[in-house]
């Protein structure tokens, strides 16, 4: 089933940079900006990560919680969290199960050949628990934007 606005996001539960348990009820009542991006590191993800951090504030006050996802390693995230001193959590997938959940592991491809990769989507999940919007075209250098509208 798509994943559309107005259905329920499915609960996930993950470990964060950290080894620590990280699940979607955790946040029961709040607004969540989850992002599914490709590889710390990059320059895409990292102009991403980087406008998230730089409107970490104006997301809080808006009433989010930022959660990264990707299917890097726990070390990994430490490793990028560090660097660019993010000041929320980035999820380690490595088995690909939340994304396979959020459908984001699809195949793509680049210079003629194809792969199985993170598809960049964002999903804002209400208070509720339901899906109030899904961006799958993410402007990295300005997703604070596109999230706050």
């Amino acid at each position: 089933m798509a994943l559309v606005k107005g259905t329920p996001a499915p609960a996930f539960e993950g470990k964060d940079q950290n080894g620590q348990p990280i699940k979607l009820s955790d946040f029961k009542g709040k607004k969540i900006v989850l992002y599914f991006y490709p590889k710390d590191n990059t320059p895409g993800c990292t102009a991403q990560a980087c406008d998230l951090r730089d409107n970490y504030q104006a997301l809080q006050k808006a009433g989010y919680q930022v959660i990264g996802i990707s299917t890097d390693n726990e070390k990994s995230h430490q490793k990028f969290i560090a660097k660019f001193e993010l000041p929320f959590p980035l999820i380690a997938d490595v088995d690909k199960t939340i994304h396979e959940q959020y459908d984001v592991w699809k195949e793509k491809s680049m210079y003629g050949k194809t792969y199985m990769g993170t598809v960049r989507t964002t999903y804002i999940i209400d208070e509720n628990g339901l899906i109030a919007e899904v961006i799958e075209k993410v402007n990295t250098k300005n997703h604070s934007e596109q999230i706050l509208g």
